[in-house]
């Protein structure tokens, strides 16, 4: 299987999930500059937000970066125009239908990922010519599916010939290591890059992640089909209260969630908003640069690969 390495002009084999309201230009500079792939993401942002977000990033770094285009927004096809003018050297797309923008990100030279959530899409996707895809376990924070990291492992990577990336609750070497093993060509990481000192998003919540214990998540919106997985408080716990109540319409829980990803991430409304974040939390100990959390990460991969030649069976 080829490595994510040889496909997108990295030297790690890490990208950074593009997650919306957080993941900017000055974030994705500073994963690509350490050795991975950065993404900035159009999650609830203009066209000119991204075309200027793209531009500054060109100024921060040299080295290869990405877009992520979350298929719900309403200008999903403005923000491709901006993109393929633009020229990042690849783009991830989730939530959505994929499929009619790999032939215009490909004519613009851009190399595609599109995410996925089972089997059957990742052969879909194969079969319409993406460079790689991302392949998400229900572990991740945010909008999740149903199957967790080990099964989709277990289950997708055999049947396609297109590198896999694999994703949600990768946070240490170990687990890079772990996913490499299985024939993942690498590892796409969000929750533990929230705690870099470039991420902007806000201190509050920084601290809050780094206080969570393993068991600190919950998951929201699974009885309306938009299952988002984040930290416990008083929002969260309240809101799959009600949820599962059945004393609310799926619009009123529609309404009731929107705009909590931006209070937490941006305004630092640790109790009101919704502050997304995958599982694997207790390895966020301290904010500390990008470069020494990529470091940490492949140091610890290579450690236990080296250790895994020893083991007998």
């Amino acid at each position: 299987m080829m490595n994510i390495c040889d496909v997108l002009g990295i030297k790690y084999p890490i990208i950074q999930g593009g997650m919306a309201w957080i993941s900017d230009a000055v974030m994705a500079a500073a994963v690509s500059n350490a050795g991975g792939a950065g993404i900035i993401s159009c999650g609830g942002r203009t066209t000119d937000y991204v075309r200027e977000e793209i531009r500054k990033c060109k100024t921060l770094t040299d080295k290869p970066f990405g877009v992520n285009i979350m298929l719900m927004a309403p200008n999903k096809e403005e923000i491709l125009q901006v993109i393929c003018e633009e020229k990042p050297a690849f783009v991830t797309l989730g939530a959505g239908n994929p499929v009619p923008f790999i032939e215009p990100l490909h004519n613009a030279g851009i190399k595609v990922v599109p995410v996925v959530p089972n089997v059957k899409l990742a052969k879909r996707i194969e079969a319409n010519k993406a460079d790689a895809i991302v392949v998400e376990g229900m572990e991740a924070g945010g909008h999740i599916g149903v199957l967790t990291t080990m099964a989709l492992m277990t289950q997708v990577i055999p049947e396609v010939n297109i590198p896999v990336v694999m994703a949600g609750g990768f946070a240490d070497g170990r687990g890079l290591a772990a996913a490499m093993l299985m024939g993942a060509a690498g590892v796409q990481i969000g929750t533990r890059f929230l705690v870099a000192e470039e991420c902007p998003v806000h201190d509050n919540m920084k601290q809050k992640l780094i206080e969570a214990v393993d068991t600190d998540t919950i998951v929201t919106g699974q009885t309306i089909k938009s299952a988002v997985r984040g930290i416990k408080n008083k929002f969260s716990e309240e809101y799959q209260a009600l949820e599962f109540s059945g004393k609310a319409t799926r619009e009123e829980l529609i309404e009731k969630a929107t705009g909590t990803n931006k209070l937490a991430a941006v305004e630092g409304d640790v109790e009101n908003g919704m502050m997304q974040a995958g599982q694997s939390l207790t390895p966020l100990k301290k904010v500390e640069p990008m470069a020494d959390i990529i470091e940490s990460i492949m140091t610890e991969a290579r450690e236990t690969l080296a250790n895994a030649a020893a083991i007998k069976l």
